[in-house]
């Protein structure tokens, strides 16, 4: 296999069709190497239009879908990201690259070794990686919430927790994949003010679940 041609095929037929025409973005996706964060074993189906398997029965969300979320969450380079869901660390180095710092959460303790292996291997510093289950919001170690400017859910959830837009600064977004199958938007949530949110429903999609994620009390941003 070609990986470059591979590269380059995935970015044109996949990932412009769906919208993502920021240049920035588009070379982000040259620069950080999808392959080097693909399982060994599954490694052929990087640039491939589909969920990839990681250990323990979680997958990587398609090229399609995180280069929407990247572009759509306009990451500037003063600015703190936190993730829920780190996964193989795949999207924590892509933000990482947009960002001042990046914290990602994840639940499954082979999994943060992973992301922090991957992560590590390919010169992210700026990720800090935590065990945890950040499916309703995340308050960190010390036992306090924290806020962000951005926040990316790296896995699909029923409903929206009113936590997570408590941990927005004003001005910041949150990204995630709302909804249940067979109908769920990819959100991008603003919040305009302490009391208020702006939500607009980017495109539909669907994602494996976040581990984790209950069904809260509805609440709308």
């Amino acid at each position: 296999m070609n990986i470059e041609q591979a590269r380059f095929n995935m970015i044109e037929q996949q990932i412009r069709p769906w919208n993502v025409l920021a240049q920035d973005i588009l070379d982000l996706l040259t620069v950080v190497k999808r392959e080097e964060f693909v399982p060994a074993a599954h490694r052929s189906l990087a640039f491939f239009d589909t969920e990839i398997p990681l250990p323990g029965g979680e997958n990587m969300l398609a090229p399609k879908i995180e280069a929407r979320i990247l572009q759509e969450a306009n990451v500037k380079k003063h600015e703190v990201v936190l993730e829920i869901g780190a996964g193989s660390g795949y999207m924590a180095a892509l933000l990482a690259h947009k960002a001042r710092h990046v914290t990602t959460v994840e639940i499954s303790p082979e999994l943060k070794s992973l992301a922090e292996q991957n992560l590590s291997d390919y010169g992210v510093a700026n990720v800090d990686v935590q065990l945890g289950n950040g499916a309703q919001g995340w308050t960190g170690a010390d036992g306090k919430a924290a806020d962000y400017d951005v926040i990316v859910i790296s896995g699909s959830l029923p409903f929206l927790p009113e936590a997570f837009g408590k941990q927005l600064k004003v001005g910041g977004r949150l990204l995630a994949i709302v909804g249940s199958l067979p109908v769920m938007d990819i959100k991008l949530v603003t919040r305009t003010s302490e009391q208020t949110f702006d939500t607009v429903n980017i495109v539909e999609t669907v994602a494996k679940p976040l581990h984790a994620a209950a069904a809260p009390s509805h609440f709308s941003f």
